[in-house]
């Protein structure tokens, strides 16, 4: 099954790389008014995932990001429509010149051909990278989880449809509806037809893809994100970005994990923290430093465990270390962090540029919440993943980062002497 379907969509590639941008521009707005004519559709398939979920125990995190709703639904069509106003990378000439053999030679962004997906609860991610591949020129394979694969059939199916009302063939967007874990091992050796896998999920999916796959592996998404509060900064403002970076989602990679508090600034700092914590219902996790003089707070504190410094919460709990100085703050980042998004608070420049020059992230922040590492907020568009690795793509992955190039060389007759 994986085999026809690996040969029908670089078969399809072939065809989407010949598109204008003008053409997928349309395919994409015909997407975008199918996902709405078609919304109760989805709605109803997504319905009985979010039941199957509930009853097998699925944690507020994960029920969070598979519901569907249409709202999101409605905001899902907005961002392919968003899509068609961004500039389309393919045919654009990165750089290039006349050689002194008298080559013409340029390179040129091209499509990668066929992108995989592995993802889990994320059923956004299903039109994000459908609209984001057609837009590069690329076919898709995708593979959902077991837990909203109805909603992702049902999603893939409306894509299609739109796809197949432009002429072209629906396998350009295909899914893997069968939620047998057994065709991801296989779709991990589907090297001869995808060129580019992502996975998009916990660290166990990304672990089994990194060492199971014969695919180019992007690998990324889990954000173990920090902030760091330096003795500069003021309390209330520091406050006001902390519940920011950990409410506005708890469930996304980028909310933060871990608070950081210089030392010197823990007298004044942590009663006012405490008491705006319980009023935000945010559970703390405090080392041994930090845990008697907020144990004396209206916030909830237990002992963090250092497990905890490693996982990601994706809830409304967060640890709080007390560190000594920048130095003791960067080393904790380094040790704990997986290079998603790190911040610092601080009015000092010269401690900003350090802390920047110093975390070693894909997305570092200066006096601004973590929540913004996002394809839309970096102004992107809507994001295929967010790449925490250094090769190819790092960070909020857009339009480009399903680009390569390729070198074309124009002769007169020219030879090589």
């Amino acid at each position: 099954m994986l085999e026809k379907m690996g040969q029908a969509a670089k078969k399809a590639s072939y065809q989407i790389v010949q598109l204008s941008s003008a053409e997928k521009n349309q395919v994409l707005m015909t997407i975008a008014d199918q996902l709405e004519a078609d919304s109760a559709i989805i709605l109803s398939a997504n319905e009985q995932d979010l039941a199957d979920a509930r009853q097998n125990g699925m944690s507020a995190a994960l029920l969070d990001r598979l519901m569907l709703n249409p709202a999101r639904l409605q905001g899902i069509a907005s961002d392919v429509r968003q899509v068609c106003q961004l500039a389309d990378p393919v045919g654009q000439i990165i750089d290039g010149g006349l050689l002194d053999s008298g080559l013409r030679i340029e390179r040129r962004r091209v499509p990668l051909g066929v992108v995989g997906v592995i993802y889990e609860a994320r059923p956004n991610v299903t039109v994000d990278v459908a609209s984001l591949c057609l837009k590069t020129g690329n076919a898709a394979i995708l593979r959902g989880g077991k837990e909203t694969y109805r909603t992702n059939a049902a999603t893939v199916q409306v894509i299609q449809r739109a796809l197949e009302k432009h002429g072209l063939p629906k396998s350009a967007i295909q899914a893997i509806e069968n939620p047998d874990r057994e065709l991801v091992n296989q779709m991990l050796k589907l090297d001869r037809y995808i060129d580019m896998l992502i996975p998009r999920g916990g660290a166990g999916l990304h672990k089994l893809c990194r060492e199971n796959s014969t695919i180019p592996v992007i690998s990324g998404g889990i954000g173990v994100c920090h902030i760091f509060v330096d003795e500069s900064m003021e309390t209330e403002a520091a406050l006001d970005i902390i519940v920011n970076a950990k409410k506005q989602r708890p469930s996304a990679c980028n909310s933060v994990e871990t608070l950081l508090v210089h030392r010197n600034i823990a007298g004044r700092f942590l009663v006012p923290f405490s008491a705006r914590m319980a009023q935000e219902n945010i559970k703390l996790h405090a080392d041994g430093n930090a845990i008697a003089p907020l144990q004396s707070g209206p916030a909830a504190v237990s002992a963090v465990q250092d497990s905890e410094y490693r996982d990601e919460w994706l809830s409304l709990d967060l640890n709080v270390k007390l560190v000594d100085d920048i130095d003791e703050a960067v080393a904790h980042i380094r040790e704990y962090s997986t290079q998603h998004s790190d911040a610092i608070l601080t009015r000092s420049i010269a401690n900003a540029e350090r802390f920047v020059s110093q975390v070693d992230s894909a997305a570092v922040f200066v006096n601004a919440s973590t929540r913004f590492t996002d394809g839309g907020q970096f102004g992107l568009g809507a994001e295929v993943a967010v790449s925490t690795q250094k090769l190819h793509a790092r960070g909020p992955m857009g339009l480009e980062a399903l680009t390569t190039y390729k070198w074309v060389a124009f002769g007169q007759d020219t030879l090589r002497s």
